[in-house]
């Protein structure tokens, strides 16, 4: 049986399917997002969403999707689903589902009387191109199938609606038809293996409906355009493959290359192997340069996200060729940066203080993967620049003081930190001044960089590293540590701010920490008494002034709730190595309990990978982007951590 199933019950409860959501990507950005029974629920959701770089830098959905409607002896059954306004579904296809499983590709089982269909899908990759199988897998007679496509041609933040701008031409293609509905699109070629009849027959499918749009107050309904519909006979046995793409497809080769794409899928039966494909899906290819996506549907690639996101989607996976190249495009446009050139990257948020530090911890992840030796070869002579470009106060938010700490300005203006959440112009948690993960970044980093420096034999560099990295230290506690056993989150002048938050989690987790023994594990029990939740850390303690745990509602109150209470895993991951690293084997059995709550969500929200974010309160119901970069990486690697403890345990025995 596979890992990945669901059964006739819960597949025709639209309670149930319509809260599971399933990706497919490529390596261009381009995506396929909808539900499991297919009925689109978001104005992201689409059979086929690309990027259309003539345009602007958003996705655009040029298929919304595709009803099959199975007809026998002139009665039709279409296996459809549109959510129309006044809580209207039409067709019902879920109901006939039987059962939808997931091994390589997603694949749904219809029953219509004698007629069993199968349909499996697959993103082709390094290409704008989504593949539909059909199997005709019994009929006790003559089985036609009949394809209706669903049109947008519209960006993932707008909707389309009825117009007369629309272009209603099309040409006919092999075994199919192209169609554009707006200039400065692409071409849409819908085509299939086999030969067919189109028959033009136009018409706008009105009100149809987004109920996510809907919880978060947004617009949430739309028209789509069907150009009309393709039909063909089918056997008992036989399989057709329908291509969408913004290429023209060779329809001979089809079923040959569904066959391939299979053949290359990770398989998603266990949860390390679901969390494998979803790191995969955060590849993103722009010519020879290589990045990651922070998440889907909505986010771009950003700087910070690359480095936390780096080491767990690649080095934990022992994808080290793929880190490096990753790592050639953030040292490209970091080099941008420091230089005060143009930025000539899709990678966004360079500017933001802390990037150049976890830049810095994603090279020391690299280093205890590869070995020192390959590291500095690597990346000695950028760690030099970046350590360089910190201290000689170029930064334009940030500067060392004459204490050795980072000093952040204007963070009560401008989010300067991961909580960037804004209203009113405003950010939400405004910090500012010394910022307590910084601080441990950057002691970590000094520490690091003396390591390298020793390695290299810069004697000059250790000294002047190592003196820095004492005054960092001793300035860290002076600062940030409280009489009540934890840290301050920042420290601004007087303006000292005792909420409860995890980042001071990295003063422990990190490698090297500016912490002694009993401070480090007084900082991990406020940690596990206020924030650890079985999907991660909180973002403020419930005991602190402004605890919004509950991530819903329109988009204004999610932004007060969005790093006030809710729960983050790729914080889980740093507070998971801190209890690694304090307590070792001890602890083992504890991490693998919170693995459990984090296997949990394969079969929730996105399936097979993990979302943004959770509330802070029970059940802990995951919210925000279906599927997220750092949290995804963090639970790789804290898997690898969990392996190599218990590797360590085995040999000890």
């Amino acid at each position: 049986m596979s890992y990945l199933r669901f059964e006739k019950a819960l597949m025709t409860n639209l309670q149930e399917s319509l809260q599971r959501e399933l990706l497919r990507t490529n390596r261009s950005g381009a995506y396929s997002c909808s539900t499991i029974v297919d009925c689109n629920t978001r104005k992201y959701h689409g059979l086929l969403v690309v990027p259309v770089p003539e345009l602007d830098d958003e996705n655009h959905v040029l298929l919304s999707s595709l009803d099959c409607t199975v007809i026998q002896h002139g009665a039709e059954f279409n296996l459809g689903i549109h959510k129309y306004q006044g809580n209207v579904y039409s067709p019902n296809g879920h109901k006939y589902i039987r059962e939808f499983d997931i091994e390589k590709v997603p694949s749904t089982i219809y029953r219509v009387g004698g007629v069993i269909l199968k349909k499996e899908v697959v993103f082709q990759h390094y290409a704008n191109r989504i593949l539909l199988r059909y199997t005709l897998v019994d009929a006790h007679s003559q089985t036609t199938l009949r394809f209706r496509p669903f049109l947008a041609f519209r960006s993932v933040k707008q909707f389309t609606h009825e117009n007369s701008t629309a272009s209603r031409d099309y040409q006919e293609v092999d075994n199919g038809i192209k169609t554009c509905m707006y200039a400065g699109y692409p071409d849409l070629y819908m085509q299939f293996s086999k030969k067919n009849n189109f028959v033009f027959s136009p018409y706008w499918y009105r009100g149809i409906e987004y109920p996510k749009e809907q919880e978060r107050g947004y617009a949430s309904n739309e028209d789509l355009y069907v150009p009309g519909y393709f039909e063909m006979n089918m056997r008992k046995g036989e399989s057709v493959v329908f291509a969408a793409s913004t290429e023209k497809s060779t329809t001979s080769t089809l079923k040959k290359l569904f066959d391939k794409e299979v053949e290359d899928r990770h398989p998603r039966n266990n949860f390390l192997n679901c969390l494998v494909t979803a790191a995969h899906q955060f590849h993103n290819r722009r010519g020879e340069e290589r990045y990651l996506l922070a998440g889907y549907p909505w986010f771009k690639c950003r700087a910070r996200d690359t480095f936390i996101a780096a080491p767990g989607l690649t080095l934990s996976i022992e994808e080290v060729d793929y880190f490096e190249k990753v790592m050639q495009s953030g040292e490209r446009v970091l080099k941008q940066f420091f230089a005060g050139k143009e930025i000539t990257s899709p990678i966004y948020e360079v500017d933001r203080p802390d990037v150049p530090l976890w830049c810095i911890w994603a090279i020391q992840q690299y280093a205890i993967k590869v070995g020192k030796e390959k590291c500095l070869k690597m990346y000695g002579s950028f760690l030099k620049e970046i350590i360089q470009f910190i201290e000689s106060g170029k930064h334009p938010y940030m500067t060392v003081e004459k204490n050795g700490l980072l000093y952040v300005e204007g963070g009560r203006e401008e989010a300067m930190t991961w909580m960037n959440s804004t209203a009113n112009g405003h950010p939400v948690v405004p910090r500012t001044g010394y910022i307590v993960e910084f601080n441990a970044l950057w002691y970590n980093a000094i520490k690091f960089s003396a390591e390298l420096a020793t390695l290299d034999k810069n004697q000059k560099a250790v000294d002047h590293l190592e003196k820095l990295a004492e005054q960092v230290k001793a300035s860290f506690v002076e600062t940030f540590w409280n009489q009540y056993g934890y840290l301050h989150d920042y420290v601004d002048g007087d303006d000292v701010d005792l909420s409860v938050r995890p980042n001071m989690i990295f003063a422990v987790a990190l490698e090297y920490s500016p912490l002694d023994k009993s401070q480090q594990k007084s900082v991990i029990d406020v940690c596990t008494r206020e924030l650890l939740t079985p999907k991660g850390l909180r973002s403020l303690s419930p005991k602190s002034s402004g605890y919004n745990p509950m991530y819903v509602g329109p988009q204004a109150q999610r932004d007060y709730a969005y790093h006030q209470g809710t729960a983050w895993p790729w914080l889980g991951g740093f507070y998971l190595e801190a209890c690694l690293k304090l307590f070792g084997r001890s602890r083992i059995s504890f991490v693998e309990r919170q693995m459990v709550g984090y296997e949990d969500e394969m079969f929730q929200g996105c399936i097979g990978t993990i979302p943004e974010l959770f509330d802070g309160n029970p059940p802990f119901t995951g919210r925000g982007a279906i599927s997220f970069a750092m949290n995804v990486a963090e639970i790789l690697r804290t898997m690898e951590l969990l392996e190599k403890m218990n590797f360590k345990t085995e040999d000890a025995k």
